[in-house]
């Protein structure tokens, strides 16, 4: 047996997509209920690609943002998946480049095999080539990416809230306007909307070309939720500063009928959160709310006089990163106190000197660690939405000084709990 690891050419780009799952029917996401969606469907139908499909997609395939590898056994394609070009927000505001893991597969005669893990090493050498020291994904499965590297290091809430339980603490007056927009409008709103907010969100991500190009042709979903309706928010001074997506699908269950469900919301300020929350959960003639992709410290629930009222339905990790150069890493972001650790990061010892303003990270062979812990665990308290207390409790990391694991988290902390509504 003969394996090849290597990008791919225009001619083959439909062997390669004949690979993907979503391509040839086959399952995409672990058989749960999905905390991607606010409707009740896992996930849409599971449907091959027509030949129409895969020419398509072909034609676009190849472009500077997707980088795609795959393994040939014996000359034909058996596996698969791709780097994209995206950037990331980090602790301090500075949006790095990030090469972004998507469109992994191998097909099911080909596993066990090593195939992905060839895969994989060959794209992250690409990231470290090209200057990318973070990698990220979205796993399908939660039992896969640690062994390359990867951790959770954002998570997400779903949500559902009945509409006869929900009454806000305080009376609002909204200095600014709601509007229901058509989707053209939508489409032009939020790339700008969402610059805005990854600009001062720790973990939010730069979308895909195209992103938000499918609202303005209101494409309508495959899982049947319905159409999409936009509402905007605009302050005093007539400035776009906040938005919702959502939908109201028809359903012959009882149960499910009058929910609406929201798809995509942002808020640059408090009016504009409390005015379209406001509406979303007081709409006519609906009774549920549900709500999923929310970021794990939602402040509506504290806005209600009866906090039960929101239900947590799900929770669920959403970015996953790998830490592909510590020192770079460590640099890059600031930190929210002053302080001075030495951290072995599977077994190679680093000095991290942190301030409010950054950071300078030294190899320091032979000084005493402070804190040893592996690259898992690096990734997943990058951001702050982990806590190295929570590792030393698990027992997957060692503190060496007494106090260090409290002094590490207290350089870590974040403002907000890092989210990213963003994928890829």
């Amino acid at each position: 047996m003969t394996i090849e690891i290597r990008p791919i050419t225009r001619a083959e780009a439909k062997d390669y997509l004949r690979v993907m799952p979503w391509a040839n029917g086959f399952p995409q996401e672990e058989p749960e209920p999905s905390a991607w969606y606010a409707g009740r469907a896992a996930n849409p139908p599971q449907r091959k690609a027509t030949p129409d499909q895969l020419d398509q997609y072909a034609d676009t395939l190849l472009t500077d943002w997707f980088r795609p590898q795959a393994a040939f056994v014996d000359g034909k394609i058996a596996g698969g998946s791709a780097i994209v070009s995206v950037e990331i927000t980090l602790p301090g505001g500075r949006q790095v480049p990030m090469g972004g893991v998507t469109s992994t597969a191998v097909l099911p005669t080909y596993r066990r095999r090593g195939l992905l893990r060839k895969i994989m090493t060959a794209m992250l050498d690409d990231c470290r080539e090209r200057g990318e020291f973070l990698a990220g994904l979205s796993a399908s499965e939660a039992t896969i990416y640690g062994r390359y590297g990867f951790a959770p290091a954002t998570f997400q809430h779903r949500w559902e809230v009945r509409r006869t339980d929900v009454a806000f603490r305080t009376p609002f007056t909204d200095p600014g306007s709601l509007d229901l927009v058509d989707g053209a409008t939508a489409a032009a709103i939020w790339p700008v909307l969402h610059e805005q907010v990854r600009a001062m969100r720790v973990g939010e991500v730069s979308p895909l070309p195209g992103k938000w190009s499918a609202l303005a042709d209101g494409t309508l979903p495959a899982d049947g939720s319905g159409p999409a309706h936009h509402l905007i928010h605009r302050d005093a001074a007539g400035q776009v500063d906040g938005a919702a997506i959502f939908r109201l699908p028809w359903s012959s269950d009882p149960e499910y009928a009058g929910e609406l469900q929201v798809e995509a919301f942002e808020a640059l300020n408090q009016d504009a959160y409390r005015a379209l929350w406001g509406l979303l959960l007081d709409f006519d003639l609906t009774k549920r709310v549900v709500a999923a992709r929310r970021p794990v410290d939602e402040p509506l629930r504290w806005m209600l006089t009866n906090p039960r009222a929101l239900k947590l339905t799900r929770t669920r990790d959403n970015l996953w990163l790998n830490i592909l150069d510590v020192q770079r890493a460590l640099e890059a972001r600031t930190y929210a106190a002053t302080d001075a650790l030495v951290l072995e990061v599977d077994g190679v010892s680093w000095r991290l000197d942190a301030a409010t303003d950054g950071a300078a990270c030294t190899a320091a062979p032979g000084e005493p660690a402070d804190i040893s812990l592996t690259i898992n665990e690096l990734g997943s308290l990058y951001l702050g939405g982990v806590r190295a207390s929570e590792f030393r409790d698990a027992g997957r990391l060692t503190e060496h000084t007494s106090g260090a694991v409290s002094r590490l988290d207290a350089l870590l902390r974040p403002d907000r709990a890092p989210h990213n509504a963003v994928g890829f």
